[in-house]
């Protein structure tokens, strides 16, 4: 029987890329070898807890979530290799686990980061003191531009608030234009994270949808908010997800690719190969997701997110190199 998330409109607009591509190519032999032995493994359910206590108020919690997502993208620096690392509360933290340190810093202070008011008007040197750390925070220009935006925009329309264009909308990904995810990436150009192929477009929707993910994981189990239709999630394609699926076998990349990962050197956004490893990588996921449900009858069918997370959880540490991409998109 065929999965429904087949006709979600991100995994409608990535078959053609995966039928299509001469770069990244999915070792179909292999994706069903993984599910066998992948199926046996304990898929514990996702409890959305937060890495700082932000309190339990669903609508400040739908505020930091996408907050966060507006900027969750680069954290190491791109000429040096370093990563972002902050000290706060007797403890080191890198990556995005820093930012969420300095947003919880921030907050604990009273700059209102939450607020559409500040972030229309934030500036740079109000992202530096914010984001102090051992280096300066990736691609930091970027980020006021982008949260200037998202903040003009919910000035202008949701009373400041994240959580209040959240609740405006359906709560599922799609329905008939009023769905979350539908309204998300339409009304804020930060979240249309789209690709052209072959001349068409390409649906990755990435931090969109990892978004509406957390905010699902961090509400749904005291009922204050749920997604309805959280089977049609997909895999958020990222750097790491395409690392396990290599290592695995799943992928087989062209030599030109394969020596252009191993050797450090930058894939352009909206290349070829940028856009097949991001398509190969949603489209393998889903795939997986439909052969490990099979082998687990009469147990709960896993989500897309679930499965991506087992690739990030194992891979996303490695010393295999992950490619390398410029982008505000993840």
């Amino acid at each position: 029987m065929r999965s429904p998330f087949w006709d979600s409109v991100v995994l409608q607009s990535v078959v053609p890329v995966v039928e299509s591509a001469s770069l990244v190519q999915i070792n179909e032999e292999k994706l069903i070898c993984v599910a066998d032995w992948m199926a046996y493994e304990e898929f514990a359910k996702p409890d959305g807890a937060l890495l700082f206590d932000f309190g339990n108020d669903p609508d400040v919690l739908m505020d930091f979530t996408l907050v966060i997502n507006t900027m969750n993208f680069a954290f190491t620096d791109f000429a040096t290799g370093v990563k972002f690392e902050t000290d706060y509360m007797g403890k080191r933290w890198s990556d995005s686990e820093a930012v969420i340190a300095c947003l919880h810093r921030a907050i604990a202070a009273g700059i209102p980061f939450f607020s559409g008011d500040y972030l229309a008007k934030v500036t740079r040197n109000d992202l530096e003191n914010v984001f102090a750390g051992t280096i300066e925070m990736p691609m930091l220009d970027e980020r006021v531009t982008l949260f200037n935006e998202v903040g003009s925009v919910l000035v202008e329309n949701y009373e400041g608030r994240y959580s209040k264009f959240v609740r405006s909308c359906a709560p599922r990904l799609y329905a008939g234009g009023d769905g979350l995810l539908e309204r998300l990436t339409s009304e804020f150009p930060r979240f249309r994270d789209v690709s052209i192929y072959n001349g068409a477009e390409v649906f990755i929707y990435k931090l969109a949808q990892l978004g509406i993910w957390g905010i699902h994981l961090a509400l749904s189990p005291q009922k204050a908010w749920e997604l309805e239709d959280a089977h049609m999630l997909t895999a958020f394609a990222d750097y790491i997800v395409p690392v396990g699926l290599r290592v695995t076998g799943i992928f087989e990349y062209a030599p030109e690719l394969e020596k252009q990962i191993n050797s450090l050197v930058e894939v352009p956004r909206d290349s070829q190969a940028e856009v097949e490893l991001r398509a190969g990588s949603i489209y393998a996921i889903a795939r997986l997701t439909d052969e490990i449900n099979k082998r687990r009858p009469g147990m709960e069918p896993l989500l897309q997110p679930q499965v991506d997370f087992r690739f990030w959880k194992s891979y996303h540490a490695t010393h295999w190199p992950h490619h390398l991409t410029k982008t505000r998109m993840y």
